[in-house]
C-alpha cells in the first residue's frame, strides 16, 4: 500500500455529493452515486470510483443530456409476477441500480426469483457493488449492462461494435469463507477506466489488450483507440451476450450508444441493465448428503474445491475483501497522490473543500 494515501470517507463523500449536486442531481441521487463510488474505493476498485463516475457523467451524462438529473423511473406493466420492466428515463445509473437490486430482492422473497430489466438508462459503474450488497443479505445475484460506448472489437473483426459489457455475480458465502464471493469482470482484457487510470499514473497496458487507430496492438494508454475481448473467442461470446440481452430489452444500436449527436432521429443512444436475484431456498433440492443443510453443503463443497493442495487459490472477491479490510483498518479510503490531486481540481472547480491525506 506504499503507493496509496488515506483520506477520510466523510470528506470524500461530502466532496463527491457536492459535485453531483453542482451538476443538478437531487440530494438522494447524489447520495446514491456517492455511496457506489465510496464502496468501489473501499474495495480497491481503481477503475470505477468517483473520478471515473464523474468523468463519465461529464462526457456522456448531465453535461450532454445522456443522463437527466431528477428523472423518475417508470415501471412498465408486465404479466409476469416475478419480473419487472423499467424505463429509467436516463436517470443516474447508480440510483436505478440500487433500487433495482432492492426490488429484485423483494420479488425473490415472494416468488423465489426476481428480475428487473431496465431500458433507457445511464451507466451504473461498478456492477459488483450491487450484487455484493445482495449477497451480503443472503441472496444469489447477477447483473449485466451495456457500456456507455462501443469500444471493443469483436473477435476476428476490425471495428469496435461492442461495449466492455461487464458481468457481475454475487454469492452469499460469508459463512464458508468469510466474505461474499463476487465475480465481476469487464469482457474486455481491461476496462477503459483502467486505461484512464494507467494514463493518470504514467503506466503501460498489458500486451494484447488494446489497439490504436490503425488497428495495431498497443500498450501505450495514450494511443488506445479500442479494446480487445479477453480470452479471444470465449470472452467475445460473453461480451456479445450483453448486447443480445439489451436487444431483447430495447437497447440501442451499439455503435450509436452514447453518441446522440450523430444518431439518426428516432434512434436510442442509451444503455440497458439486467438484474436477477435468487432466494437460495428456491433452488434447494433438499437431498443433501450426510444430512447436511443447504448452507452446510455449500461450506462442504467449497472445502472440497479448495482442499487437496488448493488451499492457497485466490477466490473471486478475495482481493476486494482484503482491500476492504485495509480501508477499514486505516479508517478511510485509499487513493494515489495523482488521484487526490484530481479530486482537488474538482473541489476547486465547484468551490468545495479538497481532500487531504489523514
Amino acid at each position: 500500500m506504499s503507493d496509496f494515501l488515506t483520506v477520510s470517507r466523510e470528506a470524500h463523500d461530502q466532496l463527491v455529493s457536492a459535485a453531483y449536486q453542482a451538476r443538478g442531481y437531487t440530494a438522494t441521487e447524489a447520495a446514491e452515486g456517492t455511496k457506489l463510488a465510496a464502496e468501489a474505493a473501499r474495495h480497491g476498485i481503481r477503475t470505477h470510483h468517483a473520478l471515473k463516475a464523474l468523468h463519465l457523467d461529464h462526457l456522456f451524462g448531465s453535461a450532454t443530456g445522456g443522463c437527466v438529473p431528477g428523472a423518475e423511473i417508470e415501471v412498465i406493466p408486465s404479466r409476469f409476477k416475478g419480473s419487472e420492466i423499467w424505463n429509467a428515463h436516463r436517470k443516474l445509473g447508480q440510483s436505478v441500480a440500487y433500487r433495482a437490486i432492492d426490488r429484485c430482492i423483494e420479488l425473490a422473497d415472494e416468488f423465489g426469483i426476481g428480475q428487473v430489466a431496465v431500458d433507457d438508462a445511464f451507466h451504473y459503474l461498478w456492477g459488483g457493488g450491487y450484487v455484493m450488497e445482495a449477497a451480503e443479505r443472503g441472496y444469489i445475484a447477477y447483473t449485466n449492462c451495456t457500456s456507455a460506448l462501443a469500444e471493443v472489437v469483436p473477435f476476428g473483426g476490425k471495428f469496435p461494435t461492442l461495449g466492455t459489457n461487464p458481468h457481475s455475480w454475487g454469492l452469499p458465502t460469508q459463512e464458508a469463507v468469510g466474505f461474499p464471493m463476487v465475480s465481476d469482470w469487464a469482457t474486455s482484457v481491461v476496462a477503459m477506466g483502467r486505461v484512464q487510470a494507467l494514463k493518470r499514473e504514467g503506466k503501460m497496458l498489458p500486451p494484447h489488450a488494446a489497439v490504436d487507430r490503425e488497428g495495431r496492438p498497443t500498450t501505450d494508454p495514450n494511443e488506445v483507440a479500442a479494446l480487445l475481448p479477453f480470452g479471444a473467442h470465449k470472452g467475445y461470446a460473453m461480451c456479445l451476450l450483453n448486447e443480445l440481452y439489451a436487444a431483447f430489452i430495447g437497447g440501442s444500436l451499439p455503435t450509436l450508444r452514447g453518441r446522440a449527436a450523430t444518431a439518426p432521429e428516432g434512434e436510442k443512444t442509451t444503455t440497458t441493465f439486467y438484474f436477477h436475484v435468487i432466494h437460495p431456498e428456491a433452488i434447494s433440492g433438499g437431498a443433501f448428503a450426510q444430512g447436511r443443510s443447504q448452507w452446510e453443503n455449500l461450506k462442504a463443497v467449497m472445502a472440497d474445491l479448495f482442499g487437496h493442495g488448493n488451499e492457497t487459490c485466490i477466490l473471486p472477491g478475495q482481493f476486494e475483501a482484503e482491500a476492504r479490510q485495509r480501508s477499514d483498518a486505516a479508517g478511510g479510503l485509499h487513493f494515489t497522490a495523482a488521484e487526490i490531486a484530481e479530486f482537488n481540481e474538482l473541489a476547486e472547480e465547484i468551490g468545495a473543500p479538497g481532500l487531504q491525506p489523514m
